[in-house]
C-alpha cells in the first residue's frame, strides 16, 4: 500500500488528536520524544484505544462486543498485509510497524488484552482472578505487551529490556487496578487476587457495593497495600530499563515512570483510601514532570552537537 507523505502525515494527525485526547498520563510522555517515534506510539496508543472502546461498549452484549473486535481485527489484518483502507488508524500503525520493526503477534496481543474482559465469568457474577499469577497473565496482555512495543519504538539493544518493560508494564497496570477498584467492581471487575482477598476477610460483593465516600477497612486496606507493594518492586524495573533504550527515547521513560510513580504515592499517602475520591495526578504536576523530562530532552540535544 503506497501513500503520499501528506496522507501519512493526516493519519499520523489523527492519531495524534486521539492521543492528546484520551491519553491523560501517556500523552505527557509523548511530547518528550523525538517525532517520529511520537507519531508510532500515538499510532499505537490510537489503536489500542479503539480496541478498548470496542471491548467497554456496554450498550451492546458481550458476545457483540468480541465478534466487534474479532471483526475490526481481521480489517487491520487486511491492512497490515497491504490493501487498501480509509481507517487513518490503519494507516499510521501499518506505517509505524514497518519503521520500527513491531512483531505483528504483539498487537494482536494488544486486542487479545482487551477480549480478556469480556469473557463469561464462571463462578458468580463477578470477572474475578484466583491468585496473582493468574492477574499477571491479564496484566501482560493488557500492559506488559505495551511495554514490548514501546521498546521497540524507543529502541534498543540488549534482549534484557524486554523483560524489564514487561514488568514496567505490570507496574503500571497494578496502579491502574488500584486507582480503580472502586469503579471496575461497579462493572462486576474484579482485579484483586481472591485468595489474597480471602486472605484479608475481603469480599467481591462489599466492592461492588462501594459507593463515592465510603469508609475503606482495615482488610481493604491491607489488601490494597500489599498489590501497591508488588507495583513498587516493579517500579525499579523501569529504572533498570532506561540505561538500556536508546539515548532519545530516555526522557519520555523517565516521565511516564515518575507520573505513575506519583499516582502510586498520592494512593499510599491516602493510605490506600481510593473509595472516597478518584486519586489523580494534577496536571500541575504532570506539567512539572514533563518540563524536567524535557530539558533532559535539551542536555542530550546539547551533549549530541558539542561531541560533533
Amino acid at each position: 500500500m503506497n501513500q503520499s507523505g501528506s496522507d501519512l502525515s493526516a493519519a499520523y494527525r489523527a492519531c495524534t488528536l486521539i492521543a492528546r485526547r484520551e491519553a491523560k498520563n501517556f500523552y505527557y510522555a509523548f511530547l518528550a520524544l523525538p517525532k517520529a517515534k511520537r507519531d508510532a506510539i500515538c499510532a499505537v496508543y490510537a489503536f489500542m484505544r479503539h480496541a478498548d472502546d470496542l471491548s467497554d461498549d456496554e450498550t451492546r452484549s458481550r458476545q457483540q462486543r468480541r465478534a466487534d473486535l474479532e471483526a475490526w481485527l481481521k480489517s487491520w489484518h487486511s491492512a497490515a498485509a497491504g490493501q487498501a483502507t480509509t481507517n487513518l488508524v490503519f494507516q499510521a500503525l501499518s506505517d509505524a510497524r514497518r519503521r520500527f520493526n513491531i512483531p505483528p503477534e504483539l498487537l494482536d496481543h494488544l486486542v487479545q488484552g482487551t477480549a480478556m474482559d469480556l469473557h463469561v465469568p464462571a463462578g458468580g457474577a463477578y470477572d474475578t482472578y484466583a491468585t496473582f499469577d493468574d492477574l499477571r497473565q491479564y496484566c501482560y496482555y493488557v500492559a506488559s505487551v505495551v511495554g514490548l512495543v514501546c521498546i521497540r519504538i524507543f529502541g534498543y539493544s540488549d534482549p534484557g529490556a524486554e523483560h524489564l518493560a514487561e514488568e514496567t508494564g505490570l507496574a503500571f497496570q497494578l496502579t491502574n487496578i488500584l486507582r480503580d477498584v472502586r469503579e471496575d467492581a461497579a462493572r462486576g471487575r474484579i482485579y484483586l487476587p481472591l485468595d489474597e482477598m480471602q486472605r484479608h476477610g475481603v469480599r467481591a460483593e462489599e466492592l461492588a457495593g462501594i459507593r463515592t465516600g465510603s469508609q475503606i477497612t482495615p482488610g481493604q486496606r491491607a489488601l490494597l497495600a500489599s498489590i501497591a507493594q508488588r507495583a513498587q518492586s516493579f517500579y525499579e524495573s523501569g529504572r533498570e530499563l532506561l540505561p538500556l533504550i536508546a539515548a532519545d527515547a530516555r526522557p519520555a521513560l523517565w516521565v511516564l515512570v515518575e507520573i505513575y510513580r506519583d499516582l502510586l504515592r498520592r494512593i499510599e499517602r491516602r493510605n490506600y483510601d481510593v473509595f472516597s475520591e478518584r486519586v489523580r495526578v494534577p496536571v500541575s504536576v504532570r506539567i512539572a514532570i514533563l518540563l524536567r523530562g524535557l530539558l533532559q530532552v535539551l542536555r542530550h540535544r546539547l551533549r549530541g552537537r558539542a561531541r560533533r
